[in-house]
């Protein structure tokens, strides 16, 4: 493999392992979290998506501006 190509495997590397983490944190501030306590005590099902949502929420626009520079970087480097 090339030296271009080995960067390429390892940053792909990295972020599956960090994406495959992304499930074991808590991005919750502490009113939502009591207020998805609460929900789970009293019977309700409002709070187990909860951690979920917010962590979409969160990538959503990372993922927009990576696609973006992803592919305005490619197309710099097909003009040359």
């Amino acid at each position: 493999m090339t030296n271009m190509a080995n960067r390429a495997f390892i940053k792909i590397i990295g972020i599956s392992l960090l994406l495959m983490n992304a499930t074991a944190m808590v991005a919750q501030c502490p009113m939502c979290r009591m207020a998805a306590e609460s929900n789970l005590q009293a019977g309700g099902t409002a709070g187990k998506g909860l951690n979920a949502g917010i962590l979409y929420l969160l990538a959503i626009p990372y993922l927009l501006v990576g696609v973006i520079a992803f592919l305005w970087k490619r197309r710099q480097n097909s003009m040359r």
